[in-house]
């Protein structure tokens, strides 16, 4: 009796144990527990990187982060300092011995030095507005960054004063700019970016430049320590030609300005070689087109001598970095919906070095991370793949290793099923292109089963999802959704002449390759013609609206951040000066019918899909009045409909975990109304 217990315990406890060690589906509040690696900056020796590492607060709810340092072989992983406040940007000294960094707190963002050797902190700063762009001086004696300055608002009308403790109204706010608000941010107080200098010892900054006109992006030193290269734009015109953008030269001894470039287009990111000679830039010629590829460009430092170093390289490039032997650089670019890091000769050969980097962007599966380079060639970048968001990894450039050497969601992920993500290739049935697109399993999946198929449609639309982890999709897979993301005409990492398709045909072709991406599943047993389920959100959310007007193939649809109108759109989002001409021919006023013939609105007769319509209540992008229109067009057309407005959000929806969640949530909950309807049937 007593061994037949102690057996019976035993069994327990193996059942118990079983069902702990289980491991269960992807949660919503998983989305709280992932981490990822952003801005990894290894030292010039290559034995040691910090990274900013990146968490969501379950009690803020929002994504920060700190500084954490670890040797390159994986060794000897810990947090740069003691301090529990957000920080960011950190960048090496050129010995190696100092890491300057970036914190903020309630107060403001100040300029910190960390010494390696000691292991003291110190803030060197005292700013009245947030630095960007730090970049050490050849020698270690300074720093460069940029900095808002504001100015004074117009002023049209003087107003009375107003008796003493009375409570008038708030001052109109009053604004003579083009460019006067930003989804995210709101309105953009007047002012300009200028740049400034402070000894890396502490002490007192100094502006460089002046004028009426932005100076900001990556800052480069030459290699005397006595100029400054950034891009801007200080022609009479900046404001109205907001595309260009030029090189320059800034003493800073003096504030005397020199461009280096000049043509058509936009000149960004130069990056000086080490021994001083060249200058390495980003940019294109102007061709006003829906989508350019962007070229690294080369030429002396005097601005001779100019040429296109990547002609033979059909994709953008995102970023690079000098070799320290000035013979190339290390570069990285997007390549059929993945990242690589490459290397391209001073001669333009490109050779490829990596794949996976990524992972920054949490909720979809979009492009993103960073990397960096030691002085003998390693490389440190952002690595992710659909079962895991970024983490470090290293690779010698010399053996082409790749080991990647963190693991921040390990004690997550070793306990949760995620879904299988499947690449697929298929025709086109307009001209037979290849198109590539991603199939995501749901946990456990038994091909024998028949499950419900979810299209995701991304933004942009020039952009591309790829092979990377998201939490919004495992979250769909996770619910027992097949899902299906692709990457149609207009997406980026397939040339100029593929993103470019889109150029007054938007949308047009790209929602036949999205079905025929469907007929592609439906053929293979994957999909369903009586399961079929469809979202996205900004420029998916777009294609979605356009779908459901097209056709009544779907069971349900979910309209996320839409425009419903280009006339309305154009002229009421943040960006309504940036259409004319490179989506559609001129402005609305001047080509009205173009613009209504690509509206979503302009379908929304033939609608018979129910249809729930979500907007971030602060959205700037696609203002709510887009989605707006298509809820009220539904409900007056007597379509079953809801609309889904959420508070403090902007475009970015995800930007917050909670309104990642709710998107995610009410999406599911408003498919499976449909999908239970259909099972009652």
């Amino acid at each position: 009796m007593i061994l037949r217990k102690i057996c019976y315990v035993i069994i327990l406890l193996f059942i118990g144990f079983q069902a702990y060690t289980q491991k269960q589906k992807f949660t919503y509040l998983d989305v709280f527990e992932l981490e990822y690696v952003s801005d990894p900056q290894i030292a010039p020796d290559g034995a040691r990187i910090a990274y900013r590492r990146m968490g969501f607060d379950i009690m803020k709810d929002k994504a920060d982060g700190n500084l954490w340092i670890i040797n390159s072989d994986g060794s000897g992983h810990q947090k740069l300092t003691s301090h529990e406040v957000s920080e960011q940007s950190p960048r090496w000294s050129p010995s190696g011995d100092r890491i300057a960094f970036i914190s903020t707190t309630g107060e403001g963002s100040e300029i910190f030095m960390y010494w390696l050797d000691s292991g003291k902190l110190a803030k060197i700063s005292q700013l009245p507005f947030s630095p960007s762009a730090l970049a050490w001086s050849p020698k270690g004696d300074q720093l460069a960054f940029s900095m808002n300055v504001e100015k004074e608002p117009p002023v049209i009308a003087k107003i009375p004063k107003k008796p003493e403790g009375a409570k008038w109204a708030e001052k109109p706010r009053i604004t003579d700019r083009l460019y006067h608000e930003a989804d995210g941010r709101g309105y953009i107080k007047p002012g300009f970016n200028h740049i400034f200098v402070i000894p890396a010892q502490g002490g007192a900054i100094r502006q460089v430049t002046a004028d009426d006109y932005h100076h900001r992006g990556k800052l480069s030193w030459s290699a005397d320590g006595n100029k400054i290269f950034f891009s801007g734009n200080r022609t009479e015109n900046w404001e109205y030609d907001f595309r260009n953008s030029e090189i320059y030269e800034v003493e800073v001894a003096t504030g005397r300005i020199k461009a280096l470039t000049e043509r058509k287009g936009p000149d960004s990111n130069p990056a000086v070689s080490p021994n001083g000679k060249y200058i390495a830039y980003l940019g294109y010629q102007d061709k006003v087109q829906t989508y350019q590829v962007e070229q690294l460009h080369i030429m002396k430092t005097d601005g001779t001598e100019g040429r296109v170093l990547s002609k033979d390289l059909d994709r953008s490039i995102s970023g690079m970095i000098w070799d320290a032997k000035n013979t190339g650089l290390y570069i990285s670019y997007d390549d059929k919906g993945n990242t690589k890091v490459g290397y391209i000769s001073l001669d333009g050969k490109i050779t490829k070095l990596a794949d996976d980097l990524g992972g920054t962007s949490i909720g979809r599966p979009y492009a993103g991370g960073s990397f960096s380079v030691s002085k003998d060639g390693t490389i440190a970048y952002t690595q992710s793949r659909p079962d895991y968001p970024a983490e470090l990894a290293t690779m010698n450039s010399k053996s082409k290793r790749t080991n990647k050497i963190t693991a921040l969601n390990k004690a997550l992920f070793d306990y949760r099923m995620l879904g299988n993500v499947e690449e697929v290739w298929y025709k086109s049935s307009v001209d037979q292109r290849e198109l590539q697109g991603w199939v995501v399993y749901p946990p456990n999946y038994d091909e024998n089963k028949k499950y419900p198929f979810l299209v995701e449609n991304h933004g942009g639309p020039v952009l591309n999802y790829g092979d990377r982890f998201s939490a919004e999709i495992q979250l769909y897979a996770a619910a027992g959704y097949i899902v299906f993301y692709p990457n149609a005409r207009g997406s980026t990492s397939y040339g100029e002449e593929f993103g470019n398709l889109l150029y007054n045909n938007y949308p047009g072709d790209d929602y036949h390759d999205v079905m025929d991406g469907v007929d592609y599943c439906i053929n293979k047993g994957i999909a369903h013609e009586d399961q079929l389920y469809v979202t996205g959100g900004s420029a998916g959310g777009i294609m979605t609206a356009w779908i459901i007007g097209k056709n009544n193939r779907f069971k349900a649809a979910v309209v996320a951040k839409p425009v419903m109108n280009w006339i309305s759109k154009t002229l009421v989002a943040d960006n309504y000066f940036g259409y004319a001409n490179s989506r559609y021919p001129g402005q609305p006023w001047e080509n009205f019918e173009g613009y209504w013939k690509f509206s979503p609105l302009s379908l929304v007769g033939n609608i018979e899909t129910p249809t729930m319509v979500m907007v971030g209540m602060e959205d700037l992008r696609t203002p709510p009045s887009e989605a707006k229109q298509l809820y009220h067009a539904l409900k007056l057309r007597k379509i079953e409909t809801v609309l889904v407005e959420i508070p403090a959000a902007g475009h970015g929806i995800a930007s917050r975990p909670s309104n990642l969640i709710t998107k995610i949530a009410h999406t599911l909950a408003w498919f499976e109304k449909y999908r239970q309807e259909s099972q009652n049937d």
